[in-house]
């Protein structure tokens, strides 16, 4: 069976992530969470004083430390995943707070953090046996993937979602905020003046709204075989 490369594309906490490492897992591909990348660059300008008290960034400042980061996504023994390393720390959890969220859109629309980070995220898929998910992977960072595919789900869907997550992690929410603030992504990431979300021509819908992750899988697999036993 040949190996392809697989390029997700969706809505903020459309499940891209879960539904990428699945089949990821289930094919011994490569799986790479592009979001955690610019959530590791938002934490990092976050500790680093370039996200200020009045929410305005230092893109500049950020701009000058891109080179110096190191990322790499490592096994981690005791989850049986492989987790973002920054560094070399460990920030699965820390990038995933709604601190971060507040504030990755701004970060990630910064062209210069684009750049570093699609240069980086090609350099990862150049080879085949890949699932990448993001905002951009079939658009531009893996125009030449063999399926692309994009994900997404009613926004209070996605925010209920959300807000079940963060309960489990112990975090105090409120579920209209959440509403508002993957409203408030949407819009960032379709409007953004560099690499706007948007589906690729080529890329097949998958709206998860009504669906549980194992109709999800029983549908890619199938598009999987389609193009793998050709």
């Amino acid at each position: 069976m040949k190996k392809i490369s697989i390029a997700i594309d969706g809505t903020s906490s459309s499940g891209k992530s879960s539904f990428a490492r699945k089949i990821a897992a289930r094919l011994g591909y490569r799986y790479i969470d592009t979001g955690a990348m610019y959530r590791a660059v938002t934490l990092y300008a976050r500790r680093n004083g370039f996200i200020h008290t009045d929410s305005t960034l230092d893109a500049d400042g950020l701009s000058a430390q891109l080179g110096s980061l190191r990322m790499d996504f490592l096994p981690n023994r005791e989850t049986g995943r492989n987790e973002l390393y920054l560094n070399g720390e460990n920030v699965e959890q820390s990038i995933r707070s709604m601190e971060i969220n507040e504030y990755v859109s701004a970060v990630s629309q910064l062209p210069c953090v684009r750049e570093q980070l699609v240069r980086m995220q090609r350099q990862i898929g150049s080879a085949k046996g890949v699932v990448m998910d993001g905002r951009d992977i079939g658009t531009v960072v893996l125009p030449q993937a063999e399926l692309k595919i994009f994900m997404t789900a009613d926004p209070e869907v996605r925010a209920m979602r959300r807000y079940k997550e963060l309960l489990e992690k112990g975090e105090k929410v409120v579920l209209e905020e959440i509403l508002e603030n993957i409203r408030k992504r949407d819009r960032a990431d379709t409007t953004r003046k560099v690499s706007p979300l948007k589906k690729a021509p080529d890329a097949l819908t998958l709206d998860n709204s009504q669906m549980n992750i194992q109709e999800q899988m029983a549908w890619v697999e199938q598009k999987i075989r389609q193009l793998t036993e050709e």
